[in-house]
């Protein structure tokens, strides 16, 4: 990861109406969990990420069925020849605890189909199938309960080996048959309603319908209501999101979160062959993931992949034991810690806090100077532990750590102020603030979402007339709008026009370059070139097109990119017309302004952007977006008709604060809101 001085947006504060949105609360242990034990182990680990007498180097090991080209009765076979003697649960739940993990999620059920539990659904299980004769996942659930840590399972949604479900693709994003569907519903009730208090429920893979994503979530609520959903049951059904394999975000999300983790990247299913070098490069590793985890308010899942008889790998073990020593010293800056209260990444470490006690956690690189400044406006230090120096003056903290800080193991300064620490909350008024979530449709179609705008108010807001201003896009919805708690339905209907003075544009040249392996995931900031294709391209270069629209013959999960230039003779509002398939993105000079997906399985969806242009040429970006559909198309041009809409709003109570704006009954509260055009603004004026 990245791990250069930037700033962030507002992401680390956690905004009341975006709280609202919470389906789970807070109180429930999952939340302070902060580090658990993945584990991965079925079929595949007695391969070894061997087959034929070869290393199958291709992808993950525990999905060597498909990547070794595997015949599905030759691969079922190996299951005479399971049996895990050294699967030993309750030596299991020691190791996690030992490695100061406060729960475990253990694979129920991989995409080879093979159940790790006893089912009345097939005799392709543990039980039925092998010689052990026996029932993983009771024998792990109920050392568990022995042990007083959390329970939580991994479910596949794809199953190769099943009879009804579609045909293994080279993406694990596969439709669920109908059949399919009441298959995973069966083997998820009995796991639900079988193995006792199940903390989390890990879903993944599969491209769901809305309504068989909201079916199992619904299922889960019934039996299991302070059990943990996943973010890959797609379609914003879900109670944490999950960060694509390995990830650590580089801010906050304004909603619950997990990042899951292997030793190794290349696999998370035993891999035999697997180099296992430097263990104390590898522990340092991977505590620093699980700080940067804790820092940013996720939770860290690191798995282990025993091996085929059960025993976990001495490497991992150690591992696990060298973060659990270091947590043992240090682990009041990770548990019931809050989040970084910075909107900068630091070069030196991260950050945590709980109440009054600010963590400095030095897992960077030290300061040239050697000092730390932290911007602590209206706090007063009460005490320092770890530092050779501290003071605090004018609102500016300064650190002096003691010598060695960066050397060694990871070090912690403890800092004791007069109040409890929260956000930097920096004076921004009149300005719109993006509150941001997770959206989850399916394991590659995820992204950062906009699901509310807010406004701090400045005394000149205050008590004013106000209307709200908006684009033919989104006239007719109803909004919700929320000043300082108080919530108001308004429809957005019979608003004015108002004509934008949009001075003389000139027009580029469009170009466009498809690019494959892609998912909706991206950064707020991309650089584009027309010398340069962006990664992943179809093509060797941008291709000219003709006119403003076309159709595209689609493959999964590729993306189309059309770039074109635009010079404008002042810094002017304009709106654009946009089109795009399965998900669409917008850049003006390298900025995302509008990303959001569309309606499930939408080949083309039009609309206005409401975008600010600079005096001289501006580079405009469309990204098109396409899952699995075989044709999508792409729009990109100015509006012809430069008008928006305002409506009044009545007055802003005089003492308001804030006043924020959100979509009304959203299907998920993790989908974009689809408001990026809306801005309140005064009587006077659409600004």
């Amino acid at each position: 990861m990245n791990m250069k001085k930037t700033l962030i947006a507002a992401a680390v504060i956690i905004l009341s109406a975006v709280q609202a949105f919470a389906q789970t609360p807070t109180e429930i242990p999952w939340y302070g969990n902060k580090y658990s034990m993945f584990i991965h182990f079925g079929l595949y680990s007695h391969l070894g990420g061997v087959w034929d007498g070869q290393p199958v180097k291709r992808g993950y090991s525990e999905q060597i069925q498909s990547h070794a080209g595997i015949y599905g009765d030759v691969y079922s076979e190996i299951a005479d020849e399971f049996n895990p003697v050294h699967f030993d649960a309750d030596s299991i739940v020691a190791l996690a605890k030992d490695a100061g993990m406060k729960s475990i999620v253990i694979t129920s059920k991989h995409h080879d189909g093979f159940c790790m539990f006893r089912t009345s659904t097939t005799d392709y299980n543990s039980f039925d199938a092998t010689p052990a004769h026996r029932d993983y996942i009771a024998e792990l659930s109920e050392a568990c309960r022995r042990g007083g840590i959390g329970f939580g399972l991994y479910y596949s949604l794809i199953d190769w080996h099943a009879p009804c479900s579609a045909l293994i693709t080279s993406h694990n994003a596969d439709f669920i048959t109908p059949e399919h569907h009441r298959l995973n519903l069966a083997q998820v009730t009995e796991l639900v309603t079988g193995y006792g208090p199940i903390s989390e429920l890990w879903f993944d893979m599969g491209s769901l319908t809305p309504e068989q994503s909201k079916d199992l979530y619904d299922l889960v609520r019934k039996h299991q209501p302070d059990c943990m959903v996943s973010g890959r049951l797609g379609n914003g059904f879900y109670d944490f999101a999950v960060m694509s394999d390995n990830y650590v975000p580089e801010a906050s999300l304004q909603t619950a979160w997990q990042s899951a983790a292997s030793i190794f990247g290349a696999t998370w299913g035993y891999r035999s062959w697997q180099k296992r070098e430097n263990v104390e490069g590898k522990t340092r590793e991977k505590l620093e993931s699980l700080i940067r985890v804790v820092s940013r308010g996720g939770n860290y899942l690191l798995n282990i992949g025993p091996k085929g008889d059960g025993s976990v790998v001495p490497y991992e073990r150690t591992v696990l034991e060298g973060i659990g020593a270091w947590l043992k010293v240090n682990g009041d800056a990770i548990y019931s810690s809050s989040p970084s209260p910075f909107r900068t990444l630091f070069s030196w470490g991260d950050t945590t806090r709980n109440g009054e006690k600010l963590f400095l956690i030095l897992s960077g690189k030290a300061p040239e100077d050697g000092r730390i400044v932290l911007p602590m406006k209206g706090y007063r230090l009460v005490r320092a532990e770890g530092v050779s120096k501290a003071s605090l003056r004018k609102g500016e903290l300064t650190v002096i750590p003691e010598p060695g800080a960066w050397d060694g193991d990871i070090k912690v300064i403890r800092l004791t102020f007069n109040k409890p620490v929260v956000p930097d909350e920096e004076t921004v008024t009149d300005t719109r603030i993006a509150n941001s979530s997770y959206f989850c449709q399916d394991y590659y179609t995820n992204s950062k979402s906009v699901v509310s705008y807010s406004w701090n108010l400045s005394p000149a807001m205050k008590g004013t007339p106000r209307c709200i201003s908006y684009t033919e896009s989104e006239a007719g919805r109803t909004i919700l709008a929320t000043i300082d708690g108080r919530e108001t339905d308004i429809k957005l209907e019979g608003g004015e026009s108002v004509i934008l003075d949009v001075k003389p544009l000139k027009e580029g040249k469009r170009y466009l370059v498809r690019t494959g392996k892609s998912d909706f995931d991206a950064s707020a900031r991309e650089t584009f070139s027309l010398s340069e294709p962006p990664r992943w391209a179809m093509s060797e270069s941008w291709i000219p097109v003709e006119g403003d629209h076309g159709t595209i013959h689609g493959r999964p999960m590729e993306t189309a990119f059309i770039m074109q230039e635009v010079e404008s003779p002042v810094d002017q509002e304009v709106l654009l017309e946009i089109g795009a398939g399965n998900g669409a993105e917008l850049y003006v000079n390298g900025e995302s302004v509008m990303k959001h997906l569309n309606e499930y399985r939408c080949t083309f969806a039009p609309e206005l952007v409401r975008v600010r242009l600079t005096a001289g040429r501006n580079q405009l970006v469309l990204r098109s977006y396409n899952r699995f559909e075989k044709d999508y198309g792409w729009m990109l041009r100015v509006a012809a008709d430069q008008h928006l809409l305002t409506q009044e709003i009545g007055c802003i109570p005089t003492g308001a604060t804030t006043v924020s704006i959100s979509g009304k009954n959203p299907q998920s509260p993790h989908q974009d809101c689809r408001l990026h055009n809306v801005r309140i603004c005064s009587a006077a004026t659409s600004e």
